[in-house]
């Protein structure tokens, strides 16, 4: 029997699933459930020392003869700290110590209970990833515990050993030995082929060739990190999605897909690139419980953004997808229902997106905008930075180009100065379209006399965060225009002229196509910005109109 604990289960199962053969332990009652586990595990020795200091240790030299993780599982409080010393031998030797240590309730730190100290974070920096595991009590909880040990595993046993450190908070009672087996864990693997890429993962590939609904998701990619060359047979075949952060000539309209719903769930997912914008597609995408996700990185990190992520595979993703094209052979594949349905989905998508004629709104601003781009734009793709919150979400509908965003963690602070920055050393123009709140909060981006005429800005001003419209139930508060979407007064007039900017505002739809105009067209030795004035309520119902006649 095993121990009723489920974080400790999941440890232990995981522990097996990556290899782990060997475990040093140590006396102790906060660990006694790890300890009781590790024994009664066949595919583990555990091997008994009192001392921690000298645990670690033995630990260490087993981890020298094996080339493999070995385990030290030590209970709560000093007994942790005395690991240090083998811990930074380990890190400096490149061996994969894993140490398991069990800890107190996190409520408990601090309140003079006994053996307990912070133990999150003990040994850095001499362990390459510290993870303290949940005790779950839902889905979402027991998802998080699998990633952290899986996360921790790999790191360890990743090409370069390293230590890593497994804390186990554990709530009393503690000795209950009564679940006949372990969970069926899922196990993250990560690959790295070779430099040709013509030896994928088996699994990779037979989980591709096996599966009747294949999708290929794009998140932000830098243009110079993919390009689209050799896939043509493989994007012919697979359902792709992407959005403007994403290097395609083209708009995928699968926000306003989704949003209809009744769309079929893949069984398989290629994830690429970074963040996506979508909610409702991350939404969608983590329904398809059985499907096998592969994430395609530089970083092999594990990014479980779907929480289905079987494996990783750490390479340039243009040359993983041009090797897989290849291992399709050209093979003549059937045109299934789920690939008919997504097809027909977005092309209507697409269509009524074309016909669609938003009046004047920061939405119209913005479709004028990029029409007005894809004709004087010339052959090149044009620079063009997009702030977060509402001006990246119109751009997934409109923009048929690359979009650069701040879209690691999604702020809205620093959109101006990033695409300022971007036009010191631009040779071409970047334009920049941008929310008020963003602008306001970075208007210094515009304090620096050393910026030229190739900087040209869009400003979207509409008194407040438009975003803050389109969140289900936020319109039940009364704080919600003048404290939660920050409503103003503000204009950049005086910004602009205190600081050498040239401006033009635009308040009616011919005011707006005069100064698009001029922004793209323009001569001028200084940045020249563009203030649409628009109304909040008119913004927020046509885009409501725009996704009801998606239906």
């Amino acid at each position: 029997m095993f121990s009723n604990k489920e974080n400790v289960n999941i440890l232990t199962a995981l522990l097996v699933a990556h290899g782990v053969q060997h475990a040093v332990v140590c006396p102790g009652s906060r660990n006694a459930a790890i300890v009781h586990n590790l024994d009664v595990c066949p595919d583990i020795a555990c091997h008994p020392v009192t001392d921690e200091r000298s645990a670690a240790f033995y630990a260490l030299g087993m981890a020298q003869v094996l080339a493999e993780p070995v385990v030290v599982c030590v209970t709560s409080g000093t007994a942790l700290l005395n690991v240090a010393p083998a811990v930074a031998e380990a890190y400096y030797q490149h061996l994969p110590l894993v140490v398991v240590s069990a800890d107190r309730p996190a409520a408990w730190i601090g309140q003079l209970d006994g053996q307990t100290l912070p133990q999150q974070g003990a040994l850095a920096p001499f362990v390459r990833r510290s993870v303290t595991l949940p005790e779950p009590r839902n889905a979402d909880e027991r998802w998080y515990c699998n990633r952290l040990v899986n996360e921790a595993l790999l790191d360890a046993t990743a090409d370069d050993h390293r230590p890593v450190h497994i804390n186990v908070p554990l709530t009393e009672p503690l000795f209950g030995f009564d679940v006949v087996a372990l969970p069926a864990e899922r196990v993250i693997v990560r690959h790295k082929p070779g430099v040709d890429y013509g030896c994928l993962p088996a699994a990779f590939v037979d989980d591709f060739m096996a599966a009747r609904r294949p999708m290929i998701v794009f998140g932000q990619v830098k243009p110079q990190d993919f390009e689209g060359c050799g896939v043509d047979y493989l994007f012919s075949h697979v359902i792709v999605l992407h959005e403007s952060l994403a290097n395609f000539p083209s708009v995928s309209h699968f926000d306003e897909v989704l949003s209809l719903g009744g769309m079929p769930l893949p069984d398989l997912i290629v994830y690429v690139g970074d963040v996506i914008v979508s909610k409702r597609l991350r939404q969608f995408l983590r329904q398809a419980k059985d499907a096998a996700t592969w994430r395609i990185s530089s970083s092999g990190d594990v990014e479980d953004t779907f929480c289905n992520l079987r494996g990783l595979i750490v390479g340039d993703a243009e040359f993983v997808l041009q090797a897989l094209d290849q291992k399709m052979g050209h093979r003549k594949l059937p045109a299934t229902d789920y690939r008919r349905q997504w097809l027909h989905a977005l092309q209507e998508a697409a269509e009524r997106a074309v016909a669609y004629v938003p009046p004047f709104s920061q939405m119209a601003a913005v479709r004028a905008f990029e029409q007005r781009l894809s004709v004087c734009g010339g052959a090149s793709a044009p620079t063009v930075h997009y702030a977060n919150s509402m001006p990246v979400r119109l751009a997934n509908i409109y923009a048929r180009h690359h979009v650069w965003c701040n879209r690691g963690v999604n702020g809205i602070e620093g959109s101006l100065s990033t695409a300022a920055g971007c036009s010191l050393v631009a040779q071409d123009t970047v334009f920049c379209v941008i929310g008020d709140l963003s602008f306001f909060y970075d208007q210094n981006a515009l304090w620096n006399q050393h910026l030229s005429g190739n900087l040209r800005i869009l400003l979207l001003n509409n008194g407040r965060g438009g975003i803050f419209d389109q969140l289900p139930g936020l319109d039940q508060s009364a704080a919600r225009h003048r404290l939660i979407a920050g409503q103003h007064t503000a204009t950049a007039e005086g910004i602009c002229r205190q600081n050498g900017v040239d401006y033009l505002s635009a308040r009616t739809m011919d005011e707006l196509t005069k100064g698009i105009d001029c922004l793209l067209a323009t001569d001028a030795p200084r940045p020249l910005l563009l203030e649409v004035f628009t109304d909040p309520a008119t913004d927020a119902e046509v885009v409501k109109r725009y996704l009801d006649e998606q239906k």
